[in-house]
């Protein structure tokens, strides 16, 4: 499950932990900086920064964490089993407008993943009174 603001924005898959092994594990429980790339399945790709032993962790579209994802977090609109979901584009680009939103208003934002599997958002406004211009 994915909060922002105590609100629920949507379920989430991904592959079993499986000590952290590239491309057949979920990413350790942590606070890990998000932004938005470019990319040419999905037109964006949420991309977590600074996880520990990986790299290209992103979240994206996908309805079978074990067929479609290689350590990645996949939104979903309703889960449907481990590991399994739909809507799962419906989901992402909810999340991403919302992302976007938060982005624009706070300039960046972190992703809380603890080991139960809850994620959560976390932006905080920037105090600009002391910046001199």
């Amino acid at each position: 499950m994915l909060y922002y603001n105590n609100e629920l924005i949507c379920s989430t898959i991904e592959l079993p932990w499986n000590d952290n092994k590239q491309e057949t594990s979920c990413i350790p429980e942590g606070i890990y900086a998000l932004e938005l790339i470019p990319s040419e399945d999905y037109d964006m790709v949420i991309r977590l920064l600074d996880v520990p032993g990986r790299e290209g962790i992103d979240i994206h579209p996908a309805n079978d964490a074990l067929k479609e994802l290689k350590g990645c977090i996949a939104p979903v609109s309703k889960t449907t089993g481990e590991g399994k979901g739909v809507y799962s584009r419906r989901a992402f680009y909810k999340l991403r407008d919302i992302l976007i939103e938060i982005l624009q208003e706070y300039g960046d934002c972190e992703l809380i993943v603890t080991s139960d599997g809850t994620m959560v958002i976390e932006a905080e406004a920037i105090d600009m009174s002391e910046w001199s211009f």
